[in-house]
């Protein structure tokens, strides 16, 4: 089972170079990929895209744009532009986003997100896997008067969607390659989400899909003190029902609830709890939490499975 981190850096002089150094870092430690998430600040695929070129053993990877704002021919360039840049190794995370993002940031009213997803992954499917597309949709066109394949972007950039409701797994088992669920523990994976999503693909005639899960996740011997941190810092997806309900199927209460946090034993028993739930590869998040020496304790264990 590939195991990679999702990497984030702040309180730097530059978050480019910090984050190319932490990829290093990673790499070294045996860790098969990064993932960079999209927020209003650095753009995700353009990290991924000189992370990919500075690290080269590293399959890199955005977890997670949200289509909401944005515009499949746009969003395959960029992913183009990075496939090629990265040699085939980007994998293009997507996100149906939240109201107060979508409604707060872009003025955009958050309506019928589903629908959107179905429609931009038939667009983006069209480009990136032959550079034109003739999709005339409800909500989206997209045509190509001009080509918009970019040379040495290898056809088929891997398309992966932040789906952990019903009607987004379905969408995603059917269109995509695989999913990239956040917060949702080995019993909510295993019960409901890697059934529906892959029922779906398997109706669709698409090969079994990717199960990417992120996990929040440290090696420290100071659990308490680090569940507390990370209490704080993940309380704001408690706030956006998508993940309360994950949270609530996976036994939890709070979103630190789910959260891996332990000594080596007690985090590698965890990774092979997310295996056994049908989780085909597990990425780690927050390892930062506790500071670089429980970070770099995290990422020795992990690159230990990963090996």
């Amino acid at each position: 089972m590939s195991i990679g981190v999702a990497l984030s850096a702040t309180e730097v002089d530059n978050q480019i170079d910090a984050t190319v150094h932490l990829a290093r870092e990673a790499a070294a430690a045996g860790l098969r990929s990064a993932w960079f998430g999209q927020r209003f600040g650095v753009d995700s695929p353009a990290l991924a895209g000189i992370v990919g070129r500075e690290v080269p053993g590293l399959q890199v990877g955005t977890s997670a744009i949200p289509i909401f704002g944005r515009h499949p021919l746009l969003v395959s360039s960029q992913a183009q532009t990075t496939q090629a840049a990265t040699h085939g190794r980007y994998h293009l995370g997507l996100a149906l986003g939240t109201k107060h993002l979508t409604e707060g940031g872009f003025g955009i009213p958050f309506e019928r997100p589903v629908a959107r997803l179905r429609e931009f992954l038939v667009a983006l499917r069209q480009l990136t896997e032959t550079g034109t597309a003739d999709f005339h949709g409800e909500l989206i066109t997209a045509t190509t008067p001009l080509p918009a394949h970019v040379p040495g972007a290898e056809p088929g950039v891997p398309l992966l969607v932040a789906a952990m409701g019903p009607r987004a797994l379905r969408v995603s088992g059917e269109l995509a390659d695989g999913i990239l669920p956040y917060l949702a523990g080995p019993r909510v994976l295993a019960e409901h989400i890697v059934p529906a999503v892959t029922a779906a693909a398997e109706a669709a005639g698409r090969p079994a899909p990717r199960i990417v899960a992120l996990v929040n996740g440290v090696v420290t011997d100071d659990v308490e003190g680090v569940r507390e941190k990370v209490t704080e810092q993940m309380a704001i997806y408690e706030q956006i029902p998508s993940y309360t309900r994950v949270i609530e199927l996976s036994g939890g209460r709070r979103a630190s609830d789910v959260a891996v946090i332990g000594d080596e034993r007690t985090v590698a028993a965890e990774v092979q709890r997310y295996r056994d739930a049908g989780a085909t590869e597990v990425v780690f998040a927050g390892t930062d939490v506790a500071g670089d020496a429980d970070r770099r304790r995290t990422w020795a264990l992990l690159g230990e499975l990963a090996g």
